[in-house]
């Protein structure tokens, strides 16, 4: 599928939003401005964005627990991400969702959620929406290679199959669930050949490589698109950092094989390569990394001056009736 320079540039601009953003909250959690477990996606962009640029706008994306790059790459804004990372007001889900509970209806991100493979059956649950409204709306799932051993990624595959649904699933191995080695949770090699249980198209590409990925899933979006059906899209991939920034355990895998995917395997300096052998400069794609950092800078200044949510806020967007708040 021929990409044109301009979108070639736009993979490589939100492929840079996210690995920047990522090395922003890591810094910020490790001074103390941020609070909790933050589980980023640094490697993985290309999984991301190659995913998420065969998606129209209007289509919907169900993430999962490592999600702030998912709705950098379906083209969310910064400042409001970041605010929500925060805890603010201003934050998409108005500080209430935090790191691994976002959503961003503006780009289609229906949410992410902490409990692996839940977000299976919302996807199927989305697709089935568009299909009942005649729509020709796709949904796109991001899971993890430990979700692809969850009842609910059968389930649902098995239903998204029966039903026609227009789905892609996108499983984004990055060899370990936590901290279990998938060598050593999966009776296969691939997951994606788990698909012809279903009789739905199962495919595995190099997820890190951003093309590789963008030409797979949007074959599977047309397909979905035009009514036939599920697939299933493995990305191998890799994450560099540990399972969540501070949780210091690293003994599930060597410093060698970080450094060596650190090295050899680092999706931005592999499209970097790429891109400079197409004839885009080098000084092109530098000034594409400076507006992505004076875009965070500006985000960040955004998110630091704006409020936490009152009080009485813990009482809206929940199924109960509000109480009075002692002063």
């Amino acid at each position: 599928m021929a990409v044109g320079r301009d979108q070639l540039l736009e993979m490589y601009r939100r492929m840079s939003r996210i690995r920047q953003f990522e090395e922003t909250t890591k810094e910020l959690l490790l001074k103390g401005e941020l609070y909790g477990a933050f589980h980023t996606s640094s490697g993985q962009e290309a999984s991301i964005v190659g995913s998420c640029m065969a998606l129209r706008n209007d289509d919907y994306m169900v993430g999962t627990h490592r999600s702030h790059g998912h709705p950098i790459g379906k083209g969310a804004t910064l400042d409001r991400l970041l605010a929500e990372l925060m805890g603010r007001e201003t934050g998409v889900n108005q500080g209430k969702g935090g790191s691994m509970h976002l959503s961003d209806f503006s780009v289609g991100s229906l949410g992410e959620t902490s409990i692996v493979g839940s977000g299976l059956p919302v996807a199927a649950g989305a697709a089935l929406g568009s299909k009942l409204q005649g729509r020709d709306r796709v949904t796109l799932c991001f899971f993890g290679d430990g979700a692809s051993n969850q009842g609910t990624f059968h389930e649902s595959l098995n239903l998204a199959a029966i039903w026609d649904l227009p789905v892609i699933y996108v499983c984004e191995n990055n060899g370990y669930g936590e901290m279990t080695a998938a060598r050593d949770a999966l009776a296969v090699e691939d997951v994606s050949c788990r698909a012809a249980s279903y009789g739905i198209p199962g495919r595995t590409v190099d997820g890190q490589d951003v093309l590789a990925v963008f030409e797979a899933v949007a074959e599977a979006v047309t397909r979905a698109r035009n009514g036939a059906g599920p697939s299933l899209v493995e990305t191998k991939t890799y994450r560099f950092e540990n399972h969540a920034i501070g949780i210091p355990i690293e003994h599930y895998r060597t410093t060698d094989e970080v450094d060596d995917w650190r090295a050899n395997r680092d999706p931005l300096v592999l499209f970097r390569a790429f891109l400079h052998g197409e004839g885009i400069a080098e000084t092109d794609l530098d000034a594409v990394d400076r507006a992505v950092a004076d875009e965070l800078l500006t985000a960040l200044e955004f998110a630091r001056q704006s409020p936490f949510p009152p009080a009485e806020a813990a009482f809206t967007h929940v199924f109960t009736n509000p109480i009075a708040i002692a002063r």
